[in-house]
């Protein structure tokens, strides 16, 4: 018996809800996160056809971000950012662990800041150096 318009579906495929609920631009660098070990369910590796439903605990990596949310609410459509951060709950250790991170890279020296003006002949040699050993 198919589902009626205004009842949301109890489960979804991983990929598409990671897509709906914004963390991935697109439902294929979802697939591409899940196959390189970058999302769990539940505390194991999964598949992209797994389906998550609410209440499932999903750790989410992307780059140096690490989220752990609860699955709270299913939605088939992506829809606007404000609706889409109301489909999870990330824990309280998640938010000040990537509060954490976000002050270290803001305090972190840019690479490259110590450095002033032209390079000096010397360094000009030792980057021309570099540069041809490849």
């Amino acid at each position: 018996m198919p589902a009626s318009d205004n009842e949301t579906p109890a489960r979804q495929r991983i990929d598409k809800w990671l897509w709906a609920a914004r963390f991935f631009k697109t439902r294929g660098l979802a697939t591409q996160a899940i196959h390189a070990g970058h999302i769990r369910l539940n505390g194991s590796a999964v598949k992209p056809a797994r389906e998550v439903r609410p209440g499932d605990t999903l750790e989410i990596t992307i780059g140096n971000v690490h989220w752990t949310v609860a699955v709270r609410a299913i939605n088939e459509q992506r829809r606007p950012a404000s609706e889409a951060q109301q489909l999870y709950e990330e824990s309280a250790e998640s938010k000040l662990r990537r509060e954490t991170v976000k002050e270290n890279l803001r305090l972190a020296p840019v690479p490259g800041s110590d450095l002033r003006g032209r390079p000096t002949k010397k360094a000009r040699r030792q980057i021309r150096g570099f540069n041809e050993q490849f």
